[in-house]
């Protein structure tokens, strides 16, 4: 039922419900949250936490005018069924339909798209000097930010410039003590303390009134109160962090409390400076089974309701192993070999499987929160000395990243081994999370060994490569399911291709594991008369030269299938080649991912909207086939083809 829910055109509705019918309101939207993960995969245990908060904040604030960020927007939910979007919400996470994250092109209550965590102070605070510049300081700026991507380096260069600045900011803490994974770190132990600080705000408010009832207090007596009451805070609540950042701290209060939480947005909404609202809630929040393990219910898979009220979610498990599952499952054998190989990932574990990693090495296991710059940078201190770490971190957020790349791994050069997960297209998360660029600026950085499988049987093969190398290395794979061809493997050698069959008419060259994709196509054009061969890349950097050079000089036609952008990716590099080897290279096609933000979609999906599915590999072949003017078609030398 969404008696209320479906009545809910814009925020300003909210505003004739009483405290009855928003608790009404409330649980109908955990309802519909529900009922989407029983029909795809979709943020969950996060968009519970946040019900409440997010109808406080838009009884209290008019964010089509005001500025809302979410930060990480992955608990958008709730704001998307409140500004206008319920009538479509069935469609998010489809082709065609809402995003999964905070999108501005659907809805003026939208301010970025945000999904990697961090950036929303800062953000927030240049709308706020912004909008004070451009005339309109009675915009209101407000970042809601949880406790998981707090420890962003971003995040405290962002408190530091906006106490400077002392402008009127309001940042929303929501703590419940998590990250996609368990919180790791310092600063998580000091929010646990203050999780545990429930009377703080009471008693500093009696400390106030108290002084204020005296009518002669002496200046002793007065700073000695204060003292008193500074030292409370740090007691309670784990230190003055935010308070020597130039924030009003007010907190710990309680998230699901909707009239508490109203009382406190109104409270906080007119005063000057900068405010930091410090909110508890719990990831799951309405579901017992996403409270109990919000890890597995933060994204999980699609569920169904059983038991005699259907009230029990039971996950539909299942489905086949992907490469993620075989890059642990490496990473955790090698790890057994070799005592010198150590694991980081970023507030990822379970999203890159290394469960069982964490549990059987815990010394050499390191979970740095979200913080990828530090990952990088430490990375290269353990490689200093005498450690092969290993950097398992998904493409998309490796990219924060950069300048340690350069500065720290790449300019020593150091052994460190990047194995990037979720590289190229990642369907329903979309443009925020897709890995598509990876390939260009890891191959930009002298030192850097560059290298994709294609498919499964080069994972173990590629990682004892990586490990065994005396300088960096990038690994890219992809969320898909493993695929592997029955064949002799060639040998894993610096810069050396795997030539599959070689062909007289068409050559595709694979980077990556799009090789099944161009393994089918292939087929399919030697059933229409054209001989095809295929080569298996493995590396872009240092490219295998002399292959890709004897390719195009031998056949009528090239073509590069990589999943990632052609902007300087794998196929530019053959280009390249091509060029310093004096060959013009009219007849190399590259195919790949367009120079523009891939949508939301299944995997499969873009693929084939793409023209990087078989079918596609097979369209590209036969249109450039067809271009050709059979008068100059280019000899073929069979005496200098491999065989």
């Amino acid at each position: 039922m969404t008696a209320l829910l479906s009545r809910i055109a814009s925020p300003k509705d909210l505003h004739a419900l009483s405290d009855t019918q928003l608790e009404q309101l409330a649980q109908e939207m955990r309802d519909e949250l529900v009922r989407v993960c029983s029909i795809r995969p979709a943020h969950f245990a996060s968009n519970l936490g946040v019900v409440e908060l997010a109808i406080a904040l838009h009884q209290t604030f008019d964010f089509s005018r005001d500025r809302l960020i979410w930060d990480t927007g992955h608990q958008i939910y709730p704001h998307k069924l409140l500004t206008g979007r319920f009538q479509d919400f069935d469609s998010i996470r489809t082709r065609g339909g809402l995003m999964g994250y905070p999108c501005p092109a659907e809805s003026v209550y939208d301010q970025f798209v945000t999904g990697h965590a961090g950036c929303s102070i800062s953000c927030a605070l240049g709308l706020k000097v912004g909008d004070d510049l451009m005339g309109e300081s009675d915009r209101r700026s407000v970042a809601v930010i949880g406790d998981g991507a707090f420890p962003s380096g971003i995040v405290f260069e962002a408190l530091n410039n906006a106490g400077g600045l002392k402008k009127n900011l309001l940042v929303i803490l929501n703590d419940n003590e998590m990250s996609i994974c368990p919180r790791v770190g310092s600063l998580a132990s000091s929010l646990d303390r203050a999780r545990l600080s429930g009377f703080y705000q009471e008693s500093k408010r009696n400390i106030r009134d108290f002084v204020a009832s005296i009518p002669l207090v002496g200046t002793v007596a007065k700073q000695a109160l204060e003292q008193f009451k500074d030292g409370m805070k740090a007691l309670l609540t784990g230190g003055m962090l935010f308070d020597e950042f130039g924030f009003r701290y007010i907190g710990p209060i309680d998230g699901h409390d909707l009239p508490t939480l109203r009382r406190w947005l109104r409270d906080v909404k007119d005063q000057q400076g900068p405010v930091l609202l410090h909110v508890l809630t719990k990831k799951g929040q309405g579901v017992p089974q996403a409270c109990a393990d919000p890890v597995m219910y933060h994204t999980p898979p699609v569920f169904e309701k059983v038991g005699p009220d259907r009230s029990i979610l039971a996950l539909r498990r299942g489905g086949a192993k992907g490469y993620t599952d075989a890059f642990s499952g490496t990473i955790h054998g090698l790890m057994k070999e070799n005592p010198r190989v150590s694991v980081i990932t970023a507030a990822m574990c379970q999203g890159n499987k290394l469960e069982k990693v964490r549990t059987d090495f815990p010394d050499r296991f390191f979970d740095v929160g979200i913080c990828e710059s530090h990952a990088v940078a430490f990375a290269a201190g353990l490689a200093k000395a005498g450690m092969r770490p290993i950097v398992d971190i998904y493409s998309t957020f490796i990219q924060r990243s950069f300048d340690q790349l350069f500065q720290e791994v790449a300019l020593q050069n150091l052994p460190v081994v990047c194995t990037l997960d979720r590289a190229g297209l990642t369907g329903p998360d979309g443009p925020t999370h897709h890995g598509v660029f990876d390939t260009t600026y890891m191959r930009l950085f002298p030192n850097f060994t560059v290298m994709a499988p294609g498919d499964e049987a080069d994972v173990r093969p590629m990682m004892k490569f990586a490990l065994s190398h005396t300088g960096p290395v990038s690994i890219r794979y992809p969320k898909a399911s493993l695929e592997r061809f029955d064949r002799v493997v060639a040998p894993m050698e610096l810069g050396k291709s795997e030539i599959l069959e070689w062909g007289d008419d068409v050559i595709l060259v694979a980077y990556g594991t799009l090789l099944v994709e161009c393994m089918q196509a292939a087929k399919t054009l030697r059933l229409e008369g054209i001989s095809v061969g295929v080569i298996n890349a493995r590396f872009v950097k240092p490219l295998d030269r002399e292959t890709l050079i004897r390719a195009i000089d031998q056949t009528r036609l090239v073509v590069t299938v990589e999943e990632g952008t052609l902007e300087g990716g794998f196929g530019s590099a053959v280009l390249e080649a091509a060029n310093a080897a004096g060959l013009p290279a009219s007849n190399v096609v590259r195919l790949g991912i367009p120079d523009r933000f891939i949508e939301h979609g299944e995997r499969g999906e873009l693929l084939a909207e793409l023209g990087l599915d078989a079918e596609g590999i097979c369209r590209t072949v036969r249109r450039t086939m067809e271009m050709e003017d059979p008068a100059v078609e280019m000899p073929v030398r069979r005496d200098r083809v491999a065989k």
